[in-house]
């Protein structure tokens, strides 16, 4: 479709556009008829700058502005301090539906991944500010500590899911102090994505395989129909055995050289790694008995 059409990209206007934009209006006999306002540069300078770059925001903030002013002689002034205790915060430009909406999820999710603190607080804090269902945040919070960081931190998960509980709980304002915390702890955790890594791996074996058949050592025998077949013959419980592992095979054979989780160094999962290099020693020096 892209291809047919003609495409316009829209940007953000600057302050200079904006102050710009603001003299023409003022100019205009249409604007404010029968009145003249008495506005210095500096004061349309706050104005431009707190629109953020939204026309509409300054032209509707100047029109307040005119309309909560002192007229005297026809004439209407409006002075720094009129705007500042007219803006107490700037106008955000924060669409929860549209393109901005994603791309801040999009920095706040790169930032953590990246473990830059302050970054994922920013862009946290605008999402807040804008307005964000603070439950959304939190999902993409849960998200996060499943896939960028993992077993490298067992207690990113729980962290998450409490922030979670704490917006349910709590809502708007007052989980909002909670969420930073959650995005602190997410940004300095140690980072793995080898759980998020093994599932597409999986997935990719599953996807090419189908249905593969359990192996009968594994299956449940709950019916004397079911025993007879052959199910459940040879299991071997692992409990049973001083280091608690068997020679069993528990998977196809077409599967059974897949190797889908790999560990990092990072973190606790370090110590996954450990283990998972001594079963396969282990493996080594028993299978072929």
């Amino acid at each position: 479709m892209l291809s047919r059409c003609k495409v316009f990209v829209l940007k953000s206007l600057t302050k200079d556009d904006l102050v710009d934009l603001l003299k023409k209006t003022l100019a205009n006999s249409k604007a404010f008829p029968k009145l003249e306002v008495d506005i210095d540069d500096d004061t349309l300078e706050l104005i431009g700058n707190y629109a953020n770059g939204d026309a509409r925001v300054a032209l509707n903030t100047l029109e307040m502005a005119v309309i909560n002013s002192t007229v005297h002689d026809k004439t209407a002034k409006v002075n720094l301090e009129d705007i500042r205790q007219l803006l107490n915060t700037k106008s955000l430009r924060y669409d929860k539906n549209g393109e901005e909406h994603y791309n801040i999820i999009s920095a706040l999710h790169k930032s953590m991944r990246n473990s830059d603190t302050d970054s994922a607080i920013y862009w946290v804090t605008r999402m807040l500010e804008g307005g964000e269902d603070p439950l959304y945040i939190a999902r993409r919070l849960v998200r996060f500590a499943s896939e960028d960081i993992g077993l490298a931190d067992t207690n990113a998960l729980n962290v998450a899911i409490n922030a979670f509980q704490a917006c349910q709980f709590l809502g708007m304002p007052e989980c909002n102090v909670h969420l930073v915390e959650t995005v602190i702890y997410l940004s300095v955790a140690p980072k793995s994505n080898a759980t998020y890594k093994a599932l597409l791996r999986a997935q990719k074996d599953v996807k090419k395989y189908g249905n593969l058949p359990v192996p009968l050592q594994v299956r449940n025998a709950p019916t004397k129909l079911m025993k007879n077949l052959g199910y459940g013959k040879d299991y071997q419980l692992a409990h049973d055995y001083a280091d608690k592992l068997t020679t069993m095979k528990t998977v196809p054979k077409e599967v059974e050289n897949s190797t889908y989780y790999r560990p990092t160094e990072q973190g606790k999962e370090r110590l996954f790694k450990q283990r998972l290099e001594y079963i396969e020693q282990w493996h080594q020096e028993h299978d072929t008995k």
